[in-house]
């Protein structure tokens, strides 16, 4: 089991789950359950995205 790299991730699913959560509260207060879970997607399924545009994406990430 290849512990560094496991290391070097968790950062990132800290970071995805609080920046989803947080989305998930306020548009829950805002629109209801639908519109949370939207967000929710649209926060997990970018979020890769900005993390490579802003070159801070782990090497876990590189293709091989």
């Amino acid at each position: 089991m290849d512990l560094s790299g496991q290391r070097e991730l968790l950062p990132h699913y800290l970071a995805v789950a609080a920046v989803a959560s947080t989305a998930a509260v306020l548009a829950r207060s805002a629109g209801g359950n639908w519109v949370a879970l939207v967000s929710v997607l649209v926060v997990v399924l970018s979020y890769p995205t900005v993390v490579r545009a802003l070159n801070v994406a782990p090497e876990a990430w590189e293709q091989r």
